[in-house]
């Protein structure tokens, strides 16, 4: 048994962290981002070789495109069916099945078939990986009171950024000295060294809900004994989802991490081939751009965590410090995005589409920890994984549109798809602004 198998079931007052917990906090936390560093480059490998697998297995524009988005056929439905789920088994557990269940479903298309395995492998990984953010996210902020969950939160989200720039240079030197089936190889092969470590490392932090602990000697226990002398507990009021899902808070950070991942969709599937066939970069100059674009999603997830942090020891209410910063940042990159088709070719457009594709990233971040703060500790994994579940339909939708425009109009359609990225970044942007308040929210939620 670890020190995280326990944990008081009804809490008498904020956790208080040693030296132990707080070294089992960020063990934990940079596991998870390994983890989804891992899951970022199982979704980007198919993007990196995107022209050998078309030329492989003879797939136009379109069909590619309905490949990669098979990934999400199944991804939205697991990641709230698994959220739910997260709010009554042990995050720990579902974490090392995803694990586990990533090699497996890649495994078959490591080693060949056609169109029809790889449309296979894709469901089944986009199935074991959809509820992978949400349940991360829940597990590391677990280990974290409110106040301290903006740094540990965006290192989750930087493994996602971290995951691409290990990924873009590795993979590529695979894909071209071993073609791209080693690729799947490789990441499906760090699947099974992590779930190796998540086993005897990995667990539940002391602000994890009640509703899957035991309460340690001293305070009680699970059949609703208090601490000595106090009788029973009674069972917690549980607020039900639809109240959750109601609320502006939740509504307006769903929308505006919609935003988010239709760049996420969009960068991972179709930017190699964008900067390639449409603004004439060479395989070592698109990786080169790959790489500016997530390491400056990256710097951005990090500082919107400190000045979030910074804003909130200063006494800003969350929908300032969280929805005022998101917001601005998606609208900064809208207005990129919707300048792109029109700038030079050169430096500028470079500048733009780095700007536009880079600073939607930090909407993750912030909406996670905006609905950590929203729902009770009982309803945070459904409301993570409702939540994922309608922002990754984006993923189902992205990659299909841009690869029929491509096929319609050319690389011409690369230009066509910016500015419907612009256009949904504009209005994610105005959601984070005008609806994100989870003070006011919570508050309601509690009566």
């Amino acid at each position: 048994m670890t020190d995280t198998d326990v944990a008081p079931a009804v809490p008498t007052g904020p956790p208080r962290a040693t030296s132990r917990t707080r070294r089992r906090a960020w063990t934990v936390t940079a596991l998870l981002v390994v983890f989804m560093m891992i899951n970022f480059a199982d979704k980007s490998v198919l993007g990196l070789a995107a022209e050998e697998i078309r030329q492989d297995l003879g797939l136009s524009a379109s069909a590619f495109g309905l490949a990669s988005s098979a990934f999400f056929l199944l991804f939205s439905v697991s990641g709230a069916a698994v959220g739910l789920l997260a709010d009554r088994i042990r995050p720990k557990w579902l974490l090392l099945a995803m694990a586990v269940l990533w090699s497996l479903s890649q495994a078959p298309l490591a080693v060949g078939g056609g169109l029809a395995v790889l449309l296979t492998s894709r469901v089944l990984l986009g199935a074991a990986e959809g509820p992978a953010f949400p349940v991360a996210q829940q597990a590391t902020l677990s280990w974290f009171p409110n106040h301290r969950r903006n740094l540990p939160g965006a290192l989750i989200v930087l493994g996602i950024t971290l995951g691409v720039l290990v990924a873009a240079p590795v993979l590529t030197w695979v894909v071209q000295h071993h073609g791209w089936r080693s690729a799947v190889a490789a990441v499906a092969l760090a699947g099974v060294v992590w779930a190796l470590l998540w086993i005897p490392f990995g667990g539940e932090g002391p602000y994890a809900a009640a509703s899957y602990t035991t309460a340690p000697a001293g305070t009680g226990d699970s059949t609703g004994e208090g601490a000595a002398g106090t009788g029973p507990v009674p069972a917690p009021h549980r607020t039900p989802y639809r109240r959750i899902l109601a609320t502006r808070t939740w509504i307006g950070a769903t929308a505006a991490y919609f935003g988010t991942y239709w760049v996420i969709a969009f960068a991972l599937v179709w930017l190699p081939s964008y900067l390639r066939d449409a603004l004439g970069y060479d395989s070592a100059g698109a990786t080169r751009v790959l790489m500016l674009v997530w390491g400056l999603g990256g710097v951005v997830v990090l500082g919107q965590a400190g000045l979030t942090g910074w804003l909130m020891r200063r006494g800003s209410t969350s929908r300032w410090a969280r929805g005022g910063v998101g917001g601005v940042l998606l609208l900064v990159s809208a207005a990129a995005c919707l300048a792109l088709p029109a700038a030079p070719a050169g430096a500028v457009t470079a500048v733009l589409l780095v700007a536009g594709f880079g600073l939607a990233g930090a909407m993750s971040s912030v909406a996670v920890t905006t609905v950590t703060e929203l729902a009770p500790a009982d309803r945070r994994g459904g409301a993570l994984g409702l939540m994922n579940a309608v922002v990754t339909t984006a993923g189902l939708i992205a990659p299909t549109l841009i690869g029929h425009l491509v096929d319609t109009h050319g690389a011409k359609g690369y230009q066509y798809a910016v500015l419907v990225t612009g256009a949904v970044l504009l209005l994610s942007g105005a959601a984070a602004l005008t609806l994100i308040d989870p003070d006011r929210d919570a508050s309601r939620l509690s009566k």
